[in-house]
């Protein structure tokens, strides 16, 4: 397994597997589907990051850092194919993500959340995330909860 920035090939595997998760734990939002399907223009070209964790040339796993603003950038779209879930993909990628923020000196790195995944909550507090106030303008209705990591 092998972690790797943005390449083409796996624009759709970003789709996918984004789009499976989504359907599993919540439902799919007219934003989701934006961005999901022109990662291009809202994530890459306006200066964000999307990762693939790869294994035999298949993304198995994905995170994205959409930029939105000077230094600051929101860790969205983890996703991890549901037979490779349990095997510390995500965790390995969120990792990956802190180290690529303190590498490149951002400002701020944040995320949006539901305190119903709450494995997912555990794993954010154990790698240094803190709870912060939610926004009126937060991009996300299944949102419930806004994590901050401390750089």
């Amino acid at each position: 397994m092998e972690i790797q920035s943005f390449n083409s090939k796996y624009a759709q595997a970003f789709y996918d597997l984004n789009l499976q998760w989504l359907e599993t734990y919540f439902y799919v939002e007219p934003y989701d589907r934006e961005v999901l399907s022109k990662p291009m223009e809202h994530i890459i070209n306006p200066g964000g990051e999307i990762f693939f964790s790869t294994q035999n040339n298949t993304a198995i796993g994905t995170v994205a850092l959409i930029k939105r603003g000077d230094g600051i950038f929101e860790l969205t779209k983890m996703a991890v194919a549901p037979s490779q879930q349990g095997k510390n993909l995500g965790q390995q990628l969120l990792q990956y993500c802190i180290g690529f923020a303190k590498e490149n000196n951002f400002k701020q790195l944040y995320l949006y959340s539901n305190t119903k995944l709450e494995n997912a909550i555990h794993i954010y507090l154990k790698y240094g995330f803190i709870e912060a106030n939610i926004p009126t303008n937060n991009p996300y209705k299944r949102s419930n909860i806004k994590m901050v990591y401390p750089l």
